[in-house]
């Protein structure tokens, strides 16, 4: 009894534990819930994708309706035609050419002895520049002249019997056929004479050709030949060839050929200015000397010359150059406009404007041409807005953005 008296105080200090104290089913709770939350963040996640990708498609396909609707107006751009000016220039192309230009020949056969002036080397009219040796036609020169001595002798032999048989034959010593036989002899000893001294006089000039002489003052633009060259005279000849070139550079001219519709800015006596790429900035002064008067039937153009003065020598001859020639005549209230506006169509020239944002193609009248601009007689007005490049498929009606051309 006393053990059980005893233990019943134990059994009394540990009572049993409550349900309620110590659930059993918290930790699944709290699992489902942790679960419940990633699918709402998973499921927030997919909607959010959800609307960006089909916020990127609606902003897309509006984007393209937007680029497709700009796609069909077409974007120009616009110039405006300009009011001509009283006095317009034409600008032609051509060639400096000397005044003079002469290849120098030798005029005797030989050997060349010596040469005094080169290549660019400035010449006045009476330099020797070259000598020549003729060792033929220096013996020929003697034989001529001992021909003639022996001529002149005859002459002088069959004179005095002449005299005398003359003489006589006043007397009447002589018979007059004989005095006759005597006048003739001497008569064609006399010719004989005179054909000796010209042989002499020739072959004299041939020698005076040993020395070669500048013609005119000018510059030696090509020397041919070289000490001890043989040389052939005149130009005919196989062999013959130029020994020097001289061109006379203090006045060049240049040879033009002007349209047929500008004949009028090549009047003789009209000035005219030149300019080369190698002078920027600077023009030099001509003025039209002549004109063929007369139109080339297969260019339709005036071949018209130009002298420039050149007393520097500045301008080189065979240069390229731009010729400016000055004209009036414009026809009154005459535009014009950029080559680039125009659109050749069957139906004849147009030019394409734009008026409340669509093109117009409008025909127009088209006066001279000056390269890169035509002259418009009628058909437009300088306030009516010009496409510049219009593309060959633009059609009356068609709208279009304009957008200011680039400066």
């Amino acid at each position: 009894m006393n053990q059980l008296t005893n233990n019943e105080p134990d059994t009394l200090a540990k009572p049993a534990a409550s349900p309620a104290a110590t659930p059993e089913g918290s930790p699944k709770r709290a699992l489902g819930a942790g679960l419940v939350a990633l699918l709402l963040i998973a499921a927030a996640a997919l909607g959010w994708f959800i609307y960006k990708g089909i916020s990127a498609r609606l902003s897309s396909e509006k984007a393209l309706v937007i680029e497709t609707h700009n796609a069909d107006v077409l974007t120009v751009s616009v110039t405006h035609p300009k009011t001509a000016a009283a006095t317009q220039e034409l600008v032609l192309p051509g060639n400096t050419q000397p005044l003079i230009d002469a290849p120098i020949y030798a005029r005797t056969n030989g050997y060349l002895k010596k040469w005094y002036f080169d290549i660019g080397t400035r010449v006045h009219k009476g330099d020797l520049i070259a000598e020549i040796e003729t060792p033929e036609t220096d013996h020929q020169l003697q034989q001529a002249r001992a021909d003639l001595e022996t001529a002149q002798a005859n002459l002088n032999l069959s004179q005095l019997t002449s005299d005398r048989l003359v003489t006589l034959g006043k007397k009447g010593a002589v018979a007059r056929q004989d005095v006759d036989n005597s006048v003739g002899d001497m008569n064609s000893k006399k010719a004989i004479v005179d054909s000796a001294a010209a042989n002499v006089k020739r072959l004299e000039d041939l020698q005076s050709y040993e020395k070669v002489y500048a013609p005119f003052d000018g510059v030696i633009t090509a020397r041919n030949t070289d000490i001890g060259a043989l040389i052939d005279s005149g130009s005919s000849t196989s062999n013959g060839k130029e020994l020097f070139h001289i061109s006379a550079t203090n006045r060049l001219r240049v040879f033009i050929s002007v349209p047929e519709n500008y004949d009028q800015a090549a009047r003789n006596g009209s000035p005219a200015s030149l300019t080369l790429n190698e002078f920027p900035g600077r023009s030099f002064p001509g003025t039209i000397v002549r004109n063929s008067n007369s139109i080339d039937l297969a260019s339709r153009t005036l071949l018209v010359e130009v002298d420039v003065d050149n007393p520097t020598g500045e301008l080189l001859p065979g240069a390229y150059v731009s010729v400016h020639l000055k004209y009036t005549g414009v026809s009154p209230n005459a535009l014009t406009i950029p080559v680039t506006t125009v659109m050749f169509r069957s139906e004849g020239i147009r030019a394409a404007i734009v008026r409340d944002g669509k093109a117009m193609l409008v025909p127009i009248t088209v006066g001279r041409d000056f390269g890169d601009s035509l002259e418009i007689l009628s058909g437009l007005s300088p306030k009516d807005p010009l496409i510049l490049n219009p593309p060959d498929a633009l059609i009356s009606g068609a709208p279009v953005k304009v957008q200011e051309a680039s400066k």
